[in-house]
Parts: structure tokens; C-alpha cells; sequence
């Protein structure tokens, strides 16, 4: 990848993952999970064995839940089961986290747009922000059936900027897995990996090639003053 000169004087727009990265959904997709479970008398995941996953969406966690049995299931069926609670259930626990509401007013007040590109589902995106009135000035959002190709491929992303008319290299890109840094590196962004997120405890972000590893949301705002 050629190395890009990021300039931080002319920040056009600042990015973001969803959950584990604004939000924590955690509690509300470990909900759904374990209700699945339940329906097939199968044992509860705890916690903090669901919430470093959460991120990988349904897929991760009926695999996390099932484990090898899962192959005896129809995946589908159980997938929209899972779906279908967690849209009836979607903000029951879900909230921001420490210093989200923050940082988003900082980057209005600073006239700096913001959006969100996640591989949620778009429907379940667009059911979940309304909930949360810090996100009523979201300039842009992507979902991850907003288009074919999703995170780690870097197209949302770009999507997501010509949709505001920004300049994709001088914009941030915010997001707690692998997947979210190598979109926005693949976009030629400047990309921050958000440490209070979803990550395992043994995993080593510093193997992701950010820019940036920041601990919490406000710390962002050291690089848009």
C-alpha cells in the first residue's frame, strides 16, 4: 500500500463502525442468542464469553452458541429467529458508550459531518438509531446489505463518502475489529481502532496497521483540534 500523507487540517468527515464502536449492543445480541438457545434447550452463553464476539453479528454467535452442532440445524432458520427477537428486543440494554455523545457534538460543533458504516443489516441499523437522539445529525449510513460488498472491502466506505461529497484520504475511519482498518487503510483513510470495543484479550491490535489505537471516544478529538 503506498503511504499517504494524511493531513489532519482539512478533516472532511469522520467515519464510524456501529456496534463496539458507538454503541454496545452486546447485551441485546447475546439476549437474542440465548433466547435461540433456549428454544432448543440448549445451555446459555454467559457474558463474557458473547460480548468479544459480538461484532460478528449472528453468524458468530449461533456458531459461538452451537458450536459443531450447528450443522444439524437449518442456519437460515435459526439466523432469522435470531434476527426476529433482536428487532423486538433491539435497545432493551443497548447504549452508548462513555463519551459517544461527546465527541459526536464536538464534530457538529466543529462542522465536521459524521456517518456510520456497519455491516448490520441496513433495517435493523435504520430500527436501532432512532433510539439514541445523539444520532439524529448522521450525515450518512451504510449497512451491511446496503450494497453487494461490505467490510473488510473498502466500498461502503467509498459509498458512503460520495454520498456527503467528501474526500475519502481526508476523512477518519473509527472501528473496533480488523475488518473496519483494513476498509478504511484499503480506503485510504486515516483509521483509529476503537480499544473499548469487541476485541479479544488476546488479540494484538497493534498487528492491524492503524494509524491510531485509541482508548476511548473523546480521545479522538486530540486529532481534530
Amino acid at each position: 500500500m503506498p503511504t499517504i500523507n494524511h493531513s489532519t487540517d482539512h478533516i472532511a468527515a469522520v467515519l464510524f463502525d456501529l456496534d463496539g464502536t458507538l454503541l454496545d449492543t452486546a447485551d441485546d445480541l447475546g439476549a437474542a442468542l440465548n433466547h435461540v438457545l433456549n428454544s432448543y434447550k440448549k445451555p446459555n452463553v454467559a457474558a463474557k464469553d458473547y460480548r468479544p464476539i459480538a461484532s460478528d453479528g449472528a453468524l458468530g454467535l449461533l456458531n459461538l452458541g452451537f458450536g459443531d452442532d450447528i450443522a444439524q440445524y437449518s442456519y437460515e432458520s435459526l439466523r432469522q429467529q435470531f434476527l426476529d427477537y433482536y428487532e423486538q428486543n433491539i435497545a432493551e440494554h443497548t447504549c452508548l458508550y462513555p463519551g459517544v455523545a461527546e465527541l459526536l457534538q464536538q464534530l457538529e460543533a466543529n462542522h465536521i459531518p459524521w456517518g456510520i458504516i456497519t455491516n448490520k443489516p441496513e433495517g435493523l441499523t435504520k430500527t436501532l438509531m432512532p433510539y439514541y437522539p445523539e444520532f439524529a445529525n448522521c450525515a450518512v449510513m451504510v449497512g451491511g446489505d446496503t450494497l453487494v460488498k461490505r467490510k473488510p472491502d473498502p466500498e461502503p466506505i467509498l459509498y458512503a463518502c460520495q454520498q456527503i461529497n467528501v474526500n475519502n484520504q481526508q476523512c477518519f475511519y473509527v472501528g473496533d475489529a480488523l475488518r473496519d482498518i483494513q476498509a478504511g487503510n484499503s480506503a485510504l483513510m486515516k483509521t483509529f481502532v476503537a480499544n473499548w470495543g469487541y476485541i479479544l484479550a488476546d488479540e494484538d491490535c497493534q498487528t492491524w496497521q492503524a494509524d491510531h489505537i485509541i482508548e476511548s471516544p473523546t480521545d479522538l478529538l486530540a486529532f481534530i483540534k
